[in-house]
């Protein structure tokens, strides 16, 4: 057997060591497997999101409220987050590619079983379950390239955002044209589940574990970091799921019930709603431009800069009642900001808080923050919608809380990252 049949199922060993015999990795090999792991994500980002240009059709179907359509669009984060520690745990004992292909099929599965569903209860689970999925796959797929490229973390992580944000760009319009030709809303979820465990397959023999079982110390092993913190929950990292928890249920809020605002109080067609709902994709792909500015001016600054941008756009948003050109400019610079900045360097903020050993439960707390309470910022944002009505609840949610975030980020001392110059 070789040794590359052993890694892939096998636990790490003992000793905690990863790729000690792994044959050197060829240009084309790394470029090959980290394209597919972008590829993965994309897919990913397209089952989150065909999901809310296509709720008024749902809604319909079953007879959903709008407090029930919102928490369906946005309560597949819950299951990211339940997936969050677990993910963490067992990302630091069993290899991270074995970790990373069970996710996609987990996903896939759950994204196929979705218009099955007879009623709002198993909906919900088969949400949660595609969500689990979607959790583990993040936090594997963060830890092992945050491994791998450990001095370009950043930038590393914003090509994978670009890859997510292409899914949140094409999502919605392959859905809407799907559900459009074929009179169903069921058809996009099908082929979205169906091309993840195609990913899944091709993964199997073209992500060479060399790239997914990196070991950090090896890739830092010229660094010292005694002087900072034993515990992976210290001071930097809280601070920064505090960040993370507010930016999540602000961001998850508008995400879940943009296309639902645009039809229903500013009365665009479907076709409209999801062209605006693309160009959010669209900002995201800025996500490239976010990691590398990460790498290179202070994170806490950039953070602080992104929130508050996101709270103007905001107050744009809602408060403007602009026709489709003008709210797609808005959106894009929603995505930008919110996807593109803000995702990418929370996420890598997180891993930089702790020693580079403990990357695994980073990435696992950054899922279960931003992601937990996330799941019920739909159902937090129709419920201010019907109380309030949208401008306010816009202002509640959308604006204010990323505010919560920029108090929280006031706490890191970037000098304790695992990056600082010592």
């Amino acid at each position: 057997m070789t040794h590359a049949a052993q890694v892939d199922t096998g636990a790490v060993p003992a000793d905690g060591t990863r790729e000690s015999s792994s044959p050197a990795l060829s240009r084309a090999m790394v470029g090959t497997g980290f394209a597919l792991i972008v590829l993965s994500y994309m897919v990913n980002a397209m089952d989150r999101q065909v999901f809310p240009p296509l709720l008024p059709d749902i809604r319909a179907e079953y007879g959903f409220s709008l407090e029930q359509g919102g928490l369906l669009a946005t309560n597949f984060t819950l299951g990211m987050a339940l997936a969050g520690l677990p993910a963490g745990y067992l990302l630091d004992r069993f290899r991270r590619k074995t970790v990373l292909l069970a996710s996609i099929v987990l996903y896939s599965l759950g994204t196929m079983a979705t218009p099955l569903a007879v009623g709002f209860a198993d909906m919900t689970l088969y949400r949660v379950v595609s969500g689990f999925g979607e959790g583990m796959q993040s936090a594997a797929i963060f830890a092992a390239m945050g491994a791998y490229f450990a001095h370009r973390r950043g930038l590393a992580f914003g090509v994978i955002g670009l890859g997510y944000s292409v899914g949140v760009f094409i999502a919605p319009l392959i859905g809407v044209h799907l559900m459009t030709l074929h009179g169903t809303w069921h058809s996009p979820f099908y082929l979205f589940g169906t091309a993840g465990l195609l990913i899944a397959a091709a993964s199997l023999f073209l992500v060479r574990t060399g790239l997914t079982e990196r070991s950090v110390e090896k890739a830092v092993a010229t660094e010292t970091h005694e002087s900072m913190p034993a515990s992976a929950y210290n001071r930097n990292s809280l601070a920064l799921a505090v960040h993370a928890v507010v930016s999540g249920v602000a961001i998850y809020g508008f995400l879940g019930l943009y296309p639902t605002y645009l039809i229903s109080s500013l009365h665009y067609s479907a076709e409209q709603a999801a062209l605006a709902m693309s160009f959010l994709g669209f900002g995201g792909m800025l996500a490239v431009l976010g990691g590398w500015l990460g790498d290179r001016v202070d994170q806490r600054s950039l953070l602080i800069a992104s929130l508050l941008a996101v709270s103007v756009i905001s107050v744009c948003v809602y408060e403007t009642r602009a026709g489709v050109g003008v709210q797609c400019v808005f959106a894009f610079l929603m995505g930008a900001f919110g996807l593109g900045f803000v995702y990418p360097n929370t996420n890598s903020a997180m891993q930089r808080a702790v020693r580079p050993s403990q990357i695994g439960r980073a990435s696992g707390l950054f899922v279960t923050s931003y992601y937990g309470p996330a799941a019920f910022s739909g159902l937090l944002f129709a419920a201010l919608v019907d109380s309030f009505g949208w401008s306010r609840a816009g202002l509640l949610q959308v604006t204010l809380l990323p505010l919560v975030g920029v108090v929280a980020l006031l706490f890191i001392r970037p000098a304790g990252f695992n990056n600082a110059v010592r």
